[in-house]
């Protein structure tokens, strides 16, 4: 008796286990660490849902796209969250996203009516180099010094991208010789911004592609103000993070619910200090202390979407030109 007790138990938990639904979510590596956002947002979601929440990692942002475009129709991802303003069009062209139905006020430098894509934060592009270095204060500046840079590839990464179309915007006609300028600088170029920012953080560069709001992660978490985001006179390009749901989702539900938590304040007020980005809705007690030392870029550099894969096709010949030289 004891036994039939025991296996009829075990039953229960096996149908228990298979009837709770699970939402996957494609996202870049540092997000679902343990130091990111995902675990705080999967925790709170999880609580309100019912459900299993995944994560599936796929390298940096652009990698989630080359991913989604592999998998086609077949792909495993209920959500992509990840992708930014730099990809939005393409992500929109594989027709894989349904629009999203989340109602939100959000707090972006630009106004917000894409209906496929909900914003999840948002920032400035910037070199991050150690306080009291050598701080060129424009591209040609760095090009002219001796300073070491590490920067992330375009095709996989989103700050890359964003760096691409930054010098592009900028430097128009004259971005390709820029590049040329910059090959001696350049230390290497890696699949993403983790990488990338670890070589900093051992010194094997004075600075690397990052953000302005780098340094908040240093001086909140770290007490530490050695760290300082470069003020450049061509102004700064801005990343406004978004996800999406997948078209084909067997959890469309889930999913709609998932999206309008990532923007509620319980989502929101997790991310400067663990995406250590500007959330895309302002949290009910603000942003931190330590983001109020942060610089402000003069002029605020962005393409529009329908524009972007133009621009960097354009861009990104001009790079691999001068790189491969």
């Amino acid at each position: 008796m004891k036994h039939l007790i025991a296996a009829t138990g075990v039953i229960l938990a096996t149908q228990a286990v298979a009837e709770t639904p699970v939402l996957t979510i494609y996202t870049y590596d540092s997000f679902a660490t343990e130091w990111g956002p995902g675990p705080q947002i999967e925790q709170g979601f999880e609580a309100d849902c019912g459900c299993d929440l995944q994560w599936v990692t796929a390298g940096d942002g652009a990698a989630l796209l080359s991913r989604l475009r592999l998998e086609g129709e077949g792909t495993q991802a209920d959500v992509v969250l990840g992708l930014d303003t730099n990809l939005t069009a393409a992500a929109a062209d594989t027709g894989l996203f349904a629009p999203h139905g989340v109602s939100a006020e959000f707090d972006l430098p630009v106004d917000w009516t894409d209906d496929t894509f909900v914003p999840f934060d948002w920032g400035y592009f910037a070199f991050v180099g150690n306080a009291g270095a050598a701080a060129p204060k424009t591209f040609r500046d760095l090009a002219d010094s001796d300073l070491r840079v590490v920067i992330q590839d375009p095709r996989s990464s989103t700050p890359g991208l964003g760096l691409l179309l930054w010098v592009k915007y900028a430097y128009g006609e004259e971005a390709g010789e820029l590049w040329s300028a910059l090959k001696d600088n350049i230390v290497t170029v890696t699949p993403g911004w983790s990488e990338a920012y670890g070589m900093f953080l051992d010194g094997e560069a004075d600075l690397v592609l990052s953000y302005t709001t780098s340094p908040a992660y240093h001086i909140i978490a770290e007490e530490d103000q050695s760290k300082v985001a470069l003020p450049f006179e061509e102004g700064h390009y801005m990343q406004i993070e978004v996800a999406g749901m997948v078209a084909g989702t067997d959890q469309p539900d889930l999913a709609k619910q998932f999206l309008a938590y990532l923007v509620s304040d319980a989502a929101q007020s997790v991310i400067p200090t663990t995406n250590w980005m500007y959330p895309a809705v302002m949290p009910e007690n603000g942003l931190p202390e330590g983001f109020g030392s942060l610089i402000q870029p003069d002029q605020s550099l962005l393409i529009a979407p329908e524009e972007v894969p133009a621009t960097r096709d354009a861009a990104l010949e001009e790079w691999r030109a001068a790189l491969s030289r």
